[in-house]
C-alpha cells in the first residue's frame, strides 16, 4: 500500500503571513485597525505592517508615539467601544511597560454588554 506524500504548501515568512492576515481582516471589517510605533510610513520594526498605510490610510494604521502604556490603553478603550484594535509593540520586552494596562484594566473588563451583566444591589 503506497503512502501519499502530504500536499506541498507554500512556504512564507512569518511576517508575510501576519501581513496577509491583517490585510484580510482589515478588508473584511472596517472596525479593525492597527496601532503601534513606526507602523505606518516605516512599516513596523519587522515590516509586518508594510503597505497597510497606503491601502487603509492613517485612520486605520495609527502611528503612535513611544508610549506603550498609552498605546495599549487606547486599544483597550476602543475595544470597549466596539472597535477591533491590533497592537504592535516592537518587542515583547515593551509589553512590560504596558503591564498595568493589560493586567489591571483589560483583564478586568466584563465582555458582556451592559444589559446582560448581573445586577448587584446593595442593602443596608
Amino acid at each position: 500500500m503506497a503512502v501519499k506524500a502530504p500536499a506541498a504548501t507554500d512556504e512564507k515568512l512569518y511576517r508575510v503571513a501576519l501581513r496577509e492576515a491583517l490585510n484580510e481582516e482589515m478588508e473584511r471589517d472596517d472596525n479593525v485597525y492597527v496601532i503601534g510605533e513606526d507602523i505606518g510610513k516605516f512599516g513596523g520594526a519587522y515590516r509586518v505592517t508594510e503597505g497597510l498605510l497606503d491601502r487603509f490610510g492613517p485612520q486605520r494604521v495609527v502611528d503612535a508615539p513611544i508610549a506603550e502604556e498609552v498605546i495599549v490603553g487606547c486599544a483597550i478603550g476602543s475595544a470597549m467601544l466596539g472597535l477591533r484594535p491590533v497592537v504592535e509593540l516592537m518587542t515583547i520586552n515593551f509589553s512590560l511597560v504596558a503591564y498595568d494596562q493589560i493586567v489591571n484594566n483589560a483583564a478586568k473588563i466584563d465582555p458582556r454588554p451592559p444589559g446582560r451583566r448581573p445586577h448587584h444591589s446593595r442593602r443596608r
